[in-house]
């Protein structure tokens, strides 16, 4: 799989510890990432400018850019105060946000100032947004409940457990680009990141899904380290593939890779929080299952992105 096309989907945190790894054995790596973040700084920009949301289009070029360490220490640069705070206060933003919002109306258009961004800061391979427009999230559940906006049910303000993901527009423009690099893939990889409110509102996009349905790429799903309890309460692996297949309308990945090492403790601060997810599982037909330590002993709720990457090489 060295120097293969890979297109990794979601944009978060763990896309992020993803791709750290990702590059250091490819150039052609393609993050696809969601726009239905609207949460924190990301969200108060989106709703002040009417721009896409910018954050995790931002971590990604951070994590896959080549220029100097300084330079990318500045571009994750948050300014102090709440994240969630005032629409217009510059407490909480992250000056990557904030030249994202410049460099848009600056060029008069979000794509250029992301492929301009890119380019200032040299990233290993391309980033790119899901949807040209930015989307939203709902969702259904168990108790008939429906919650809307991805911060509200990323933070897990609901009752009950999510049955259903609903994304509005239905059917949001995609770029070619994003369908061309998905056709054209090696690779695609699915997670790590939140099901929910990071991997699905990708997924259920319907040029995209279609997309991954046609690639003739070896279609990887990487399960979280732990889950949150709020959003995937419990799950094992059927439970993140059946939820995955109701979704899409069937079971798109040929592999599954998990973590097996849980001999580490989830910090107390988040004991409440997250529970690590289960080594034992269902066999079932469809796809391969591919255990591997791959956590972040430092920070167990994360992937280690050295491990990660070395697993998705040696095994897929």
């Amino acid at each position: 799989m060295v120097d293969k096309k890979i297109v990794c989907l979601g944009g978060g945190i763990g896309t992020v510890n993803l791709v750290k790894g990702l590059i250091k054995y490819t150039g052609k790596v393609t993050v696809v990432a969601s726009m239905a973040d609207d949460g924190g700084s990301t969200g108060r920009l989106r709703r002040l400018y009417s721009i896409p949301p910018p954050g995790d289009l931002i971590s990604c070029i951070a994590a896959m850019s080549q220029a100097d360490e300084m330079m990318k220490k500045a571009l994750t640069y948050r300014f102090e105060g709440q994240r969630y705070g005032r629409e217009e206060s510059l407490g909480g933003h992250k000056l990557g946000n904030l030249m994202m919002v410049a460099l848009t109306s600056v060029m008069g258009d979000f794509s250029k100032a992301l492929l301009q961004m890119q380019k200032l800061f040299k990233t290993k391979g391309r980033i790119l947004p899901a949807t040209i427009e930015p989307i939203s999230i709902w969702a259904q559940t168990s108790v008939g409940e429906r919650v809307d906006r991805e911060e509200n049910i990323d933070l897990g303000r609901f009752t009950g457990t999510i049955e259903k993901l609903h994304i509005k527009p239905v059917n949001p423009t995609t770029s070619k680009e994003v369908i061309e690099a998905i056709i054209s893939a090696d690779l695609i990889i699915a997670g790590p990141g939140d099901l929910y409110s990071t991997i699905l509102p990708v997924l259920l996009i319907p040029r995209i899904i279609n997309a991954i349905k046609k690639s003739k790429a070896k279609k990887l799903y990487i399960i979280n380290v732990a889950n949150k309890l709020f959003e995937t309460p419990n799950y094992k692996i059927n439970d993140y593939i059946k939820a995955i297949t109701s979704h899409c309308g069937a079971n798109i990945f040929d592999y599954v890779l998990m973590n097996n090492n849980i001999t580490v403790s989830i910090p107390e601060k988040f004991a409440r929080q997250y529970k690590f997810v289960q080594l034992n599982y269902k066999k079932e037909k469809g796809y391969q299952v591919i255990a591997s330590d791959i956590v972040n002993t430092q920070f167990p709720l994360y992937h280690d992105s050295d491990k990660l990457a070395k697993a998705i090489m040696e095994n897929i």
